[in-house]
């Protein structure tokens, strides 16, 4: 959303008014760390290329006296990647998918979307799977397998994720994922509508 004007402030605060419907699954008195702060800590990952987010934001506290963090995300306590782990996992990612919408709309208005037509006045969508998680040990009923030549078997959870694109733009829109699930409870695999 960078360039001609469009603000950083406007998706952060999209985000933002997500947020309000998050679940805090905690049950006891452990509430140091807000779920709005995990949220951010998470978010801000992608905006720092250190293989340590938590490190590197308190190393940057200990010298400059604030953090990217705090300064850009307003996060007020970093949590640890265990803590944002523990607060985020239980939170449906469906939970994150009115952000694409009011964005889409966003951009619709501020004339984008227009400028991204293509042939015949159509929205191209380029389409890419990706896993977004994987274990040999760790299964459920949601998940999808992949048997190897040795035997060994691999669990894992994928997603389509679909973006906006035009020839010779530079700039895409990313749209709600669909996740591709195991449908009837043993060997099919289908993708599914969000939410």
């Amino acid at each position: 959303m960078g360039g001609n004007g469009y603000s950083f402030a406007v998706l952060l605060q999209f985000i933002e008014d997500s947020i309000t419907d998050f679940p805090d699954v905690r049950t006891g008195k452990n509430t140091v760390y807000e779920v709005r702060d995990a949220v951010f800590s998470a978010f801000s990952t992608f905006f720092v290329q250190c293989p340590s987010f938590l490190a590197h934001q308190k190393a940057m506290d200990t010298r400059k006296g604030k953090n990217n963090a705090q300064s850009i995300f307003g996060v007020h306590k970093i949590p640890s990647d265990t803590h944002i782990r523990n607060l985020l996992d239980p939170i449906p990612p469906k939970l994150l998918f009115p952000v694409f919408d009011a964005i889409f709309d966003f951009l619709s208005t501020e004339g984008v979307i227009d400028d991204l037509l293509s042939y015949d006045n159509l929205l191209l969508i380029a389409l890419d799977g990706t896993w977004f998680f994987s274990s040999e040990q760790i299964t459920c009923e949601s998940c999808q397998t992949q048997n190897h030549r040795n035997g060994k078997t691999t669990y894992y959870h994928s997603a389509i994720t679909p973006v906006i694109v035009k020839p010779e733009v530079n700039r895409v829109v990313s749209l709600p994922p669909e996740y591709i699930t195991v449908d009837d409870g043993s060997t099919k695999q289908d993708c599914v509508a969000p939410g």
